[in-house]
């Protein structure tokens, strides 16, 4: 399989509605689902690609401090 099949196969997967999207519609849902993919993608290869998004990656005990019962 090669990649160029693999995209194709990614944007017929993402290209049926998610039923917030299907609620307002959308004018070719091919081309939206190969534009959300291709964010998708330049997100994940590059995680300050979003403007104004930080992607921390923590386990939960380091995001919380530890709270002591009261006596």
């Amino acid at each position: 399989m090669t990649d160029e099949r693999s995209d194709q196969e990614r944007v017929e997967s993402r290209a049926h509605l998610l039923p917030e999207e299907a609620a307002v519609g959308s004018d070719d849902a091919r081309a939206q689902a190969d534009a959300i993919l291709a964010e998708s993608d330049a997100r994940e290869a590059d995680q300050n690609a979003a403007p104004d998004t930080v992607l921390e990656r923590r386990t939960s005990d380091q995001t919380v401090n530890p709270v002591e019962p009261p006596d």
